[in-house]
């Protein structure tokens, strides 16, 4: 078999996955973001699918097979074609016609339901394992962040709200159990839709430093969500306090030099928590087109207020806003709309652009804030009296040590891998495709949708960052490529070589996964690379095991060793895997159930 590995770390591979999986002679890049998977991956991958693939199917999914290649118009219609900027990949055909390749489905599994008449139909969950294709503008970190990779995507549709709360809840199930059983401790956490639209949505998330999303968690009480949607619950304000720095209105005071908030807080008696922040942002929305095909590309400029010792969450923005993308606006654009620099910027009597606020602010006075001209602010600020706030939002990112708002314990904040998501979708794409079905009394119902995912690759690296030590991958038993590995010791000694092809022979006729290694090389390279590779069990046939009539079995998650009978391995191997397997998969009942 061909398992090309290395003996030293690969120089452009950072996290732990991404070495070990080219080092163990996994995978190989053809270009950022593109990676080829060799013979061991590919068993791994396979796996992965089918025991996600069970899981769907005990839910009731049906499977299917979606084109990557997808029509621009469909997309228009969703009004996602121009929402998904670039990183959808896009071409054109010898006709003329624009084509993108598929990042998601939705547009695409909406088109087949079309076909769904009666609500007798219903419910329905269809699900794929299909190639995405997506213009990550970073690839990084190996089969982390690629640009294209396998995705099970399924899809539910119910005839209301409460069956989609059946297959929200049903699919919520089915991910517990196969993460559980794929070896991934995920975290289930509140998350923001995005671009998806809908009501709710949950990510699944490996705890791990090499994780990029930001994960506020209550050891307490067990809630958790991305940071983008995360909440905390904030000291009330003090009225006297408020009322003691009150003034019948605004007044100006100068303030040369200050830039920051730190500055204004150290030089002018006006502590952070007393200061409104003021943000300039252009906030870009889908036209108000009933085809939905163009968004507004113009942008709207707009004022966002927060507490000066809050930091905002661009997401939480997006989703307040409805805005398809958000960006700061510029200090030439700043400078003409408000007439001042950031520094000195402000709200009060602003009318001629939207406000939006952080909910911290709300009736709060006696607040200090940027008087739009230069080194100048105002004290003595009523939120209420003197700002035409428009919207009220949670805007600002909750902070490691702050109260939970369920329980008040202290949350703290973990790095993660985001290794599923499950949407509520409500009636976005039903709508966009004209869904439509007969329901019991005879009219038309609009079916109501849910969308879930797994990332196949991302799921195999994941595992990699939980199960390795610094030999190399520790793969559960579930997944390995092989659950066991017959090591010849001295291949060049006839009655070790025979010896060794038999114990394989028996492995396989008991049902065991095994691969022999009977490459012509000195023992203690096939050990490293057993290790590298990471095969749960390593059955070692040597010369002095031999002449007692014994083998070695060795655990690759514990490093003990163990002496079997060779008349015994196959038995003795077949039990421990099957053992092994037992205990995972109550784990996942278990895990499933929570």
């Amino acid at each position: 078999m061909h398992i090309p590995t290395l003996r030293e770390d690969p120089a452009e591979a950072g996290a732990p996955s991404h070495r070990l999986l080219l080092r163990a002679g996994y995978i190989r890049q053809l270009m950022a973001g593109h990676y080829s998977l060799l013979p061991l991956a590919v068993r791994v991958r396979l796996k992965v699918i089918a025991i996600i693939r069970e899981e769907m199917n005990r839910i009731g999914g049906q499977e299917i097979l979606m084109p990557v290649m997808h029509p621009a118009q469909t997309w228009q219609r969703s009004g996602r074609w121009d929402l998904m900027g670039e990183a959808m990949f896009r071409l054109r055909d010898r006709k003329g016609a624009d084509f993108a390749l598929g990042m998601t489905h939705e547009e695409i599994v909406s088109t087949l339901a079309t076909e769904l008449t009666s609500y007798r139909e219903l419910p329905k969950t269809w699900y794929q394992f299909q190639t995405k294709l997506r213009d990550e503008a970073r690839p990084k970190a190996g089969l982390m962040r690629t640009r294209e990779f396998t995705m099970k995507d399924s899809y539910s549709f119910d005839l209301d709200a409460a069956g989609l709360d059946k297959s929200f809840a049903l699919h919520h199930k089915a991910y517990s159990r196969a993460f559980e059983r794929l070896g991934i401790p995920a975290i289930p956490a509140e998350a923001s839709n995005g671009t998806m639209g809908g009501s709710d949505s949950t990510e699944f998330v490996c705890p791990s430093p090499t994780g990029e999303d930001d994960i506020i968690r209550c050891p307490h009480c067990g809630y958790a969500a991305n940071v983008e949607k995360a909440t905390s619950a904030l000291a009330p304000a003090d009225p006297a306090a408020d009322a003691a720095a009150a003034l019948a209105g605004p007044e100006a005071f100068a303030t040369p030099g200050v830039r920051t908030i730190e500055d204004l807080a150290s030089g002018y008696d006006a502590p952070a928590d007393r200061q409104i922040k003021t943000l300039v942002y252009v906030l870009s929305k889908p036209a108000a087109a009933p085809s939905g095909q163009a968004p507004d590309g113009q942008g709207q400029l707009t004022l966002v207020l927060l507490r000066g010792d809050h930091a905002l969450e661009e997401q939480k923005l997006n989703d307040a806003t409805g805005a398809i993308a958000v960006r700061p606006a510029g200090g030439d654009e700043i400078a003409g709309a408000l007439g001042a620099s950031a520094g000195s910027l402000g709200a009060v009597g602003v009318t001629a652009h939207p406000v939006i606020a952080d909910l911290a602010l709300r009736g709060r006075s006696g607040m200090v804030t940027g008087a739009n001209t230069d080194n100048v602010h105002l004290r003595g600020v009523d939120v209420a009296r003197d700002i035409p706030v428009g919207r009220w939002a949670d805007l600002r990112t909750a902070q490691a040590g702050e109260p939970c708002a369920g329980c008040g314990h202290p949350l703290e904040v973990i790095k993660g891998i985001e290794v599923g998501h499950i949407f509520k979708l409500g009636y976005k794409f039903a709508s966009a495709m004209e869904l439509s079905v007969s329901g019991p009394d005879g009219k038309p119902v609009k079916p109501i949708m849910g969308c879930y995912g797994i990332g196949v690759e991302r799921a195999m690296a994941a595992i990699i960052e939980v199960h390795h030590d610094s030999k190399g991958i520790v793969w559960p038993a579930a997944v390995a490529p092989f659950e066991a590995v017959v090591v010849v010791a001295q291949q060049d000694n006839a009655e070790v070589a025979e010896a060794g092809e038999q114990v394989y022979r028996r492995l396989l006729d008991a049902g065991v996964d095994t691969i022999i290694d009977d490459r012509p090389v000195r023992a203690g390279v096939k050990f490293s690379d057993a290790e590298l590779v990471g095969i749960p069990l390593r059955v070692t046939i040597g010369k002095r095991g031999l002449a007692a009539g014994n083998a070695e079995l060795t655990d690759r998650a514990t490093g003990e060793t163990v002496t079997v009978p060779l008349d015994d391995v196959a038995e003795h191997v077949r039990k421990t895997v099957t053992a092994a397997g037992a205990a995972a998969a109550t784990a996942a009942d278990l895990g499933g159930d929570r």
